[in-house]
């Protein structure tokens, strides 16, 4: 299983093998992001978002969008949104690939913020819940 970056000039030419895996993560921000919102993020802004996928031979199987995060003393990179099939298969290349990118580029740590069944996947690789998001209807 390979893992990349992809550049903002190919996202297009990849698209139709993520924006399946990706619909799935726009479906649990919502109403935050539609599939076309997190297309933006890797395509329009700065370096700030990436598009990074695993592979093999054709096939990709999965997509996560990253994104820096500055806060007031530290610089993360955020897991914001990810998807896929048979994710057993491409995690633990996954994410050795992010922590490299994370440290090479100057963060301090990768964060995440999912739906609770994120904790299960991540319970053996070091990541601690630190906090849950809840909303509250104002209506």
């Amino acid at each position: 299983m390979e893992v990349s970056i992809v550049p903002r000039e190919y996202v297009d030419g990849c698209w139709d093998g993520v924006k399946e895996y990706l619909e799935g993560a726009a479906k649990y921000t919502y109403g935050r992001y539609s599939v076309d919102d997190i297309k933006d993020c890797v395509t329009d802004y700065s370096d700030e978002y990436n598009l990074w996928i695993a592979f093999e031979d054709d096939k990709i199987y999965g997509a996560v969008v990253t994104q820096f995060v500055h806060y007031p003393r530290c610089k993360m990179l955020s897991m914001q949104f990810c998807g896929g099939v048979e994710l057993k298969r491409w995690k633990d290349p996954m994410l050795s690939t992010l922590q490299r990118w994370a440290k090479d580029t100057g963060c301090e740590k990768i964060e995440s913020t999912g739906r609770p069944g994120w904790v299960k996947v991540f319970k053996n690789d070091g990541y601690k819940q630190r906090f849950i998001t809840y909303e509250l209807p104002i209506a």
